[in-house]
């Protein structure tokens, strides 16, 4: 509907090119340019993807840490908070200082922005066990491993899985913003490119073309979840 909208108010209210340009031209320039689209997508969604599970692994093992000691979530959780408070831009550089333009440096960037909420959501998803359910397994002599695989973890699925949604949007974020530190490839690089050079369609172009793989993503995990998490 947003398309079509697109396509018929642009010609229709002379709307300038500078502000929005039509369509078609959006994507002619996309046609024009589609070696370098497809590179600079496989290149930016390596990043993402990368950044994305080194950011899940990180971030479920640290949930599993909070939920199985208090003491170490008290400790640790403050600090974690206090990193997601540093504006990206600010932490980004100095990623880029210490581990170069390559992209190793977008991958971190990534992960950085991925651990936290998938962190959060696992220990409170864990702590969502019935209380009900832990004295029954207790009262036959179930050991904290056996109760955390059969009931703990399966109840916080669902939590854990809304936590990788919002991660896995967060670290395409990182891996565009890691590019704009300063990279030859990538879809970040290439805004940064078509900003500078004044070129509106190709802006347009790269908007709809993340917004397309931020939903293709989104709905990938969503399909996962559907279908091994069918209890919810």
């Amino acid at each position: 509907m947003v398309l079509i909208l697109w396509l018929v108010t642009v010609p229709l209210f002379g709307i300038s090119a500078q502000t929005l340009p039509a369509l078609p031209d959006v994507l002619l320039s996309g046609f024009n340019i589609w070696g370098d689209l497809l590179d600079s997508t496989i290149y930016t969604l390596t990043e993402t993807f990368f950044g994305f599970v080194a950011g899940a692994v990180i971030g479920i093992s640290s949930g599993l840490l909070f939920w199985w000691s208090k003491k170490a979530e008290q400790m640790l959780l403050p600090i974690f908070v206090a990193l997601q408070t540093v504006p990206i831009i600010a932490f980004g550089a100095i990623v880029v200082i210490w581990f170069g333009n390559g992209m190793v440096s977008k991958v971190v960037i990534a992960l950085y922005l991925t651990f936290f909420p998938v962190a959060v959501n696992t220990a409170r998803g864990l702590e969502r066990t019935d209380p009900e359910l832990l004295k029954l397994l207790r009262s036959f002599g179930a050991s904290k491993f056996r109760i955390f695989r059969t009931v703990s973890l399966p109840t916080a699925l669902s939590s854990i899985m809304t936590g990788l949604k919002i991660g896995i949007q967060l670290s395409l974020v990182g891996a565009l913003v890691g590019e704009w530190f300063g990279d030859t490839r990538g879809l970040g690089t290439l805004l940064l490119q078509s900003l500078y050079f004044e070129d509106t369609e190709r802006v347009w172009l790269l908007i709809l073309l993340l917004g397309l793989i931020g939903q293709i993503l989104f709905v990938l995990l969503s399909r996962i979840e559907k279908r091994y998490i069918w209890w919810k």
